[in-house]
């Protein structure tokens, strides 16, 4: 029979809405001051391969000449995305979801077995958890890369008030490298995130919105076969109460 349990908290749905479009306002208004010093490329000497970005992509998505009005949006934006990550942390730790978003020694295993799943290259059934291995490593890489992009941000943004957090990290010019290849990463994980949700399905997708999942229960046992855990259906929810 089916069976409705809870699966993601409140405040976790509140966070991951929140985050999702400030990041991606972030990010565009980011291309608008990096209109301004376009210089990254992927090549060696004079011969580019890619380049980051062409003109004619500038054009297309009106993206030049909005230097002024990129800074001002990225960094009002910046306190929201900076606020909300730091209350999602601390309900994290407070509420113990941490325990099931923090990477364990078997994480890396599994997320390699995960992703070999997902291609149709293992055929073996996964551990029915809240998060599998693969997901908390990108989870809490994205947290990290969070930091990351925050550090960086105010080393280049004020690399004289904070000119011993721009030394820290490697000087303005690397700073600058890592806060631009942070983007790519949230860029590569949003396509990820976004195939893994669609290939979910709705089920998986209703439970970040909703809140709660459908499982399968054995109406002998009253053990969870098909959802979100093995855990009899009596304590199926695994967020913490």
């Amino acid at each position: 029979m089916k069976q409705l349990v809870e699966k993601h908290p409140l405040a976790i749905r509140w966070f991951h809405w929140v985050n999702f479009p400030v990041l991606s306002l972030m990010i565009w208004s980011g291309l608008w001051i990096y209109w301004a010093n376009d210089v990254y490329r992927l090549g060696w000497g004079k011969t580019t391969l890619v380049k980051f970005f062409p003109q004619s992509f500038y054009e297309a998505f009106h993206v030049d000449h909005k230097l002024a009005q990129g800074m001002s949006w990225h960094f009002v934006l910046m306190w929201v995305f900076f606020l909300n990550g730091l209350l999602y942390v601390g309900y994290t730790l407070f509420s113990g979801e941490w325990r099931y978003l923090l990477p364990t020694r078997h994480s890396f295993k599994e997320a390699v077995l995960v992703t070999l799943h997902d291609l149709g290259l293992y055929k073996k059934p996964l551990p029915l958890r809240k998060f599998n291995g693969a997901q908390q490593v990108a989870y809490t890489s994205v947290i990290i890369m969070g930091l990351g992009s925050v550090l960086t941000g105010l080393a280049i943004y004020k690399p004289t008030q904070f000119g011993w957090l721009t030394q820290l990290l490697g000087g303005y010019e690397f700073a600058r490298i890592i806060h631009f290849a942070l983007n790519i990463g949230y860029v590569l994980f949003f396509i990820v995130h976004i195939a893994q949700v669609v290939r979910a399905g709705w089920n998986n997708f209703r439970a970040m919105v909703a809140g709660f999942e459908v499982v399968e229960v054995d109406p002998a046992t009253h053990q969870v076969v098909a959802g979100p855990t093995s855990l009899p259906a009596a304590d199926a929810s695994l967020s913490p109460k």
